[in-house]
């Protein structure tokens, strides 16, 4: 843990943060400058577990010795080459891992450097795909209420969180959404998947009813909606609407930017829940958090559609300067390493009951209306202060970095989703000081 303490800035008025509410940071900083396996250090020299690994993406936890050394030797050997006509040995080493670890029949992979941007990767691979095979009246992109997709324009149109979409426009055209599944009157308190909700799933239908089938290019969904309160599927639903895409030739997308790379307990929630989507969107614990990188998961047959025309010719114009940047791809290499060194993969599984109990302890605090969970992810909703939405939880949050404790909170609902290397007694320490959090009546 590092020992740099007091290194508060002098000035914060630069830096405009991202879904932050800024003004009042800047009265009250939360600085870390450390970090190490479970926990990180402020810059007043407190410890601070970390109950959300870091923003779902530190898997694998904090400064951990195989990625560090892994970035250390790729900076030193080759820092940057075009990902243009041109390649370097670990991409392709990468993508090779990668498809090894994801469902059958997932072969290939796109590079992007964020979650958003394979959100949009995958939308226009969907797109063009169409395009390719003939069907280019396919334009049609179907999302779902509460449904978060990153923040560019391709992901806030699929999304479904009104505060990300209001100030933007019309956005995409052609666009529609299929309703959230949280119905807490019939599944409050249930652990894994909820019995009620499968048949929401059918909506589909009727929005393919509406636009016609030869309209619609893809579905995009979250197995877990994680950023808009950890909304798990209830139970039938994804496959029927793996059923309904194939009836209909649509393409399925999952995302999963936090469901990838065992926060369910398997290396995919599509594994998870045995269904198998048409491409896999990811980023975050592919490298552990540590460089910004994104892969977009496709099928051969996706892959194959394209590989047509002159040789010489490109067959898809998309991409990024950054696409499988060196040392990324030297990050994500480390990460892979420590996944499996670790059964960092599947360790979810075997404290999912344990993390379950901790969570559900809390059922009987004052104004805790739902909890929810699977694998180690889950969520504590919150009655919210009448007239004031958002503050009950804020101040749980706010409290929370006092007591050494970092969660997330997205409206009224406390989001937790902790490194893969928790232990029992870093479970029984958090649930501990949310349950004082809790019991203050905030």
């Amino acid at each position: 843990m590092s020992n740099r303490l007091n290194t508060t800035p002098n000035d914060l008025r630069a830096f405009w943060m991202p879904f932050t509410a800024n003004r009042q940071f800047k009265k009250e900083p939360r600085l870390f400058v450390g970090a190490k396996d479970m926990y990180y250090q402020t810059h007043d020299g407190r410890q601070v577990l970390d109950g959300t690994a870091g923003l779902w993406c530190v898997n694998a936890g904090h400064c951990r010795p195989k990625i560090t050394e892994a970035i250390r030797e790729q900076a030193g050997e080759l820092d940057y080459a075009p990902a243009f006509q041109l390649g370097h040995p670990k991409a392709f080493e990468l993508a090779n891992r990668l498809v090894d670890i994801a469902p059958e029949g997932m072969d290939h992979v796109l590079y992007t450097n964020s979650g958003s941007e394979s959100v949009e990767t995958a939308l226009k691979v969907a797109l063009a795909y169409h395009r390719v095979k003939g069907n280019g009246s396919r334009f049609r992109l179907i999302g779902r209420e509460r449904g978060y997709h990153g923040v560019n324009f391709g992901g806030i149109s699929v999304g479904g969180i009104v505060s990300n979409r209001k100030m933007f426009g019309t956005l995409l055209t052609g666009v529609d959404h299929l309703p959230h599944t949280h119905q807490p009157a019939k599944n409050a308190f249930t652990r894994g998947q909820p019995e009620h909700g499968g048949d929401l799933a059918t909506e589909l239908e009727r929005i393919v009813t509406l636009h016609d089938a030869s309209t619609i290019a893809a579905v995009i969904v979250e197995p877990i909606a994680g950023s808009t309160g950890v909304l798990i599927p209830p139970k039938g639903y994804l496959q029927k609407l793996r059923e309904i895409c194939t009836k209909h030739g649509i393409l399925l997308i999952f995302d999963e930017v936090i469901t990838g790379f065992g926060r369910l307990g398997a290396p995919f929630a599509a594994q998870y829940y045995d269904v198998k989507p048409d491409m896999i969107t990811t980023a975050k614990g592919l490298t552990n958090g540590v460089i910004p990188m994104g892969a977009v998961f496709v099928t051969s047959e996706i892959h194959d559609a394209f590989m047509s025309g002159p040789e010489h010719m490109i067959e898809f114009f998309h991409g990024y300067t950054y696409s499988g940047n060196p040392i990324a791809c030297a990050a994500a290499l480390g990460t892979l390493d420590t996944y499996k060194e670790e059964g960092l993969l599947t360790r979810a599984a075997e404290l999912a009951d344990y993390w379950a109990d901790g969570l559900h302890s809390l059922k009987d605090c004052p104004n805790v209306i739902d909890i929810r969970n699977t694998g180690l992810i889950g969520a504590i909703e919150l009655d919210p202060i009448a007239g004031e939405p958002t503050k009950r939880a804020f101040t749980a949050f706010l409290k929370a970095y006092e007591k050494g404790l970092l969660i997330r909170t997205t409206g009224d609902i406390i989001a937790l989703s902790p490194p893969l290397i928790i232990e029992k007694h870093h479970i029984d320490e958090l649930f501990g000081k949310l349950r004082e959090i809790l019991q203050n009546n905030i």
